[in-house]
């Protein structure tokens, strides 16, 4: 029987390679029971991606408090109580994919509120902890030595703000574009097109275009939406779409290349995975979560742009440099 339930379970996830530890051992069994329960009662995966979404932009509430320091356990519990609930958020967003797999239900839009759903939770916390620094400063004050005056919490307040801003659309969308990107990637040499989703912004163009406007204005947004996604990560790839380009051009398709190239390409994507494991939800949100509980929420921010930036550097520059290699060996 616990055969079977691994076997179901295992059914219902991308691949085992492309989670991390805590995914594959704790959130992703956890996940499947609430698809097992979600199917039942024959709730679609986009209801569970919006509801992920309320859940996720809720713990805002929380975060907005100070901790320990600031407001002693009642504040640290109501830290507490926000992480609860990020975490139920991204329970849910691993929950909706799984239940697609599991009952068939897979769509564009959900495809598209998967990737949107990080944005939706992180627009609200992130705001709520630039107001939370505004009234929760003594701490970095008193590091960096500046005098409490009115003027100085402002201009401090405008600085984080702007690395609030910077972190999460630059920084963090940047940077879970990237990863979700290798993961398609990754999923495409196991698998083949049928088993990824390594859209190209080509075919969700067409889609776009072809796409009625009439009755269908906010679909179509959401469909220019994806556009955008996809031309940037092709557009941060260059090298992986010049040997695509090149694959398709010597053997038809990209998923008709020789198994040799595809092994190469394949060991050298396991070797990125566990590292770009770490671009995603649970180091990234767990340093988060570190931050808010020692009452140094601002200095995430400094986290992601420099440390996590520096990190989706990497990985994207060695990934792109065996493309390369490979592009010009096979075009030899």
């Amino acid at each position: 029987m616990l055969q079977d339930f691994k076997k179901r379970y295992m059914a219902t996830l991308k691949s085992s390679e492309t989670e991390d530890w805590l995914d594959y051992r704790a959130v992703r069994p956890f996940s499947y029971l609430w698809a097992l329960f979600f199917a039942k009662l024959d709730i679609h995966p986009n209801t569970v991606t919006i509801l992920s979404m309320i859940i996720g932009a809720a713990s805002c509430i929380f975060f907005y408090h100070g901790s320990f320091v600031y407001e002693g356990w009642h504040g640290f519990w109501l830290n507490v109580i926000g992480i609860l609930l990020l975490c139920m958020a991204d329970v849910f967003d691993c929950t909706d994919g799984q239940l697609a797999r599991l009952t068939g239900k897979k769509s564009r839009l959900g495809r598209i509120l998967d990737g949107m759903a990080g944005f939706v939770w992180f627009i609200p916390i992130y705001y709520a902890i630039i107001f939370r620094f505004y009234n929760h400063h003594s701490l970095e004050f008193g590091f960096l030595g500046i005098p409490e005056t009115e003027l100085n919490v402002f201009i401090a307040t405008a600085i984080v703000a702007v690395l609030a801003h910077y972190s999460g659309f630059v920084g963090m969308g940047g940077q879970q574009r990237v990863a979700d990107y290798y993961i398609q990637i990754h999923l495409f040499m196991i698998k083949g097109e049928k088993g990824s989703e390594l859209d190209t912004s080509e075919q969700q163009q067409k889609v776009y275009d072809e796409t009625p406007a009439e009755g269908n204005r906010l679909w179509k947004y959401f469909l220019k939406t994806y556009v955008e996604y996809t031309r940037m990560q092709e557009k941060t790839t260059p090298e992986f779409q010049k040997l695509m380009t090149l694959l398709r051009e010597k053997y038809g398709s990209a998923g008709n290349m020789p198994d040799e190239i595809r092994g190469e390409l394949l060991r050298e994507s396991r070797r990125i995975m566990p590292w770009n494991a770490m671009l995603t939800f649970n180091f990234r949100t767990g340093m988060f979560f570190l931050f808010c509980l020692i009452d140094l929420p601002a200095c995430n921010f400094l986290f992601e742009i420099f440390c996590l930036g520096l990190l989706t550097y990497c990985i994207n520059r060695h990934h792109e440099a065996f493309c390369r290699k490979v592009r010009e060996r096979i075009a030899a």
